[in-house]
């Protein structure tokens, strides 16, 4: 029997590998709320950040704090018709933006470079609708990034966390067993869909929209004791989110990713497999 090796590497793209800190869509998210006279935070707009956006508004109108907000100004709970609404605005408002956020993560493409050195096929998935991705990819080409396989949640039966945008993957990739494949993500969702999935699951710290701090801010605290203090307990709060909903790894940044690969490698070769942990729990 011919021993297993990673084939594929299933990369999110904002907060990930491109748009360092996530901060295109918490913009117009804000905006968008702004619009219907309502102030949301930055933690609630990144909670639920990775899902398909309609399904990212709705799970914000589900808050309580912003569901109250709602029923305070408007006499009544928000409805699906209110979801519509909203993502009218916010459409428009993000793709206004969209080409401004298509930087690469330092390291990123350093990484890639080094998986594909390995023969190792470079999927993603995201957030983003396609007519998103058809500004965004464009303009990461330029910048040097493009992946081998790009699906959005719209055209599949659903977005994060199902784990649909990853079988897409390794179908159109032709990568498998499932335990040949790596997803790597900076949100919860990005994990639960990995582990949905079945594959090995890794979440990235910094540049990730849960730690929500743009490089200049990162590098800013770093300078100091304190800062750098106060930095390790936040990576160290996201690191045990993302090991709490099943990520097998946790990397600081994503130019590691190229060593996590290796240490899968050496799991396989001694017959370890990824475990599907929440197996139906989306």
């Amino acid at each position: 029997m011919q021993q297993v090796k990673v084939q594929g590497v299933i990369l999110d793209w904002a907060g990930t590998v491109v748009d360092y800190g996530c901060f295109a869509p918490v913009a117009a998210f804000k905006e968008v709320f702004a619009s219907r006279e309502l102030e949301v935070t930055n933690e609630e707009v990144r909670k639920p950040m990775g899902m398909l956006k309609k399904d990212h508004l709705r799970t914000m109108l589900q808050m309580p704090r912003i569901e109250q907000m709602w029923v305070d100004k408007y006499d009544r709970k928000p409805e699906e018709t209110d979801v519509d609404e909203l993502y009218e605005v916010f459409e428009p408002s993000l793709f206004a933006i969209l080409h401004n956020y298509v930087a690469p993560i330092p390291g990123s493409l350093e990484m890639i470079a080094r998986l594909r050195d390995q023969g190792i096929k470079i999927g993603s998935s995201t957030g983003y609708t396609r007519e998103m991705m058809d500004v965004v990819e464009p303009k990461a080409r330029e910048l040097g990034y493009a992946p081998d396989y790009v699906v959005t949640p719209n055209e599949v039966p659903g977005g994060r966390p199902y784990p649909w945008m990853i079988y897409r993957n390794t179908m159109e990739l032709g990568v498998y067993p499932l335990a040949a494949v790596v997803k790597c993500g900076d949100t919860i969702v990005d994990i639960g869909e990995g582990v949905n999935a079945g594959v090995w699951t890794v979440g990235v710290l910094k540049g990730s929209n849960e730690l929500g701090l743009t490089e200049e801010e990162v590098t800013a605290l770093e300078a100091t004791e304190e800062g750098r203090t106060q930095l390790q307990q936040q990576l160290e709060a996201i690191r045990t989110s993302f090991l709490r909903e099943g990520a097998d790894y946790v990397i600081e940044s994503i130019g590691e990713l190229d060593q996590v690969v290796t240490a899968i490698n050496e799991r396989l070769a001694r017959g370890e497999q990824p475990i599907l942990q929440k197996q139906g729990e989306v």
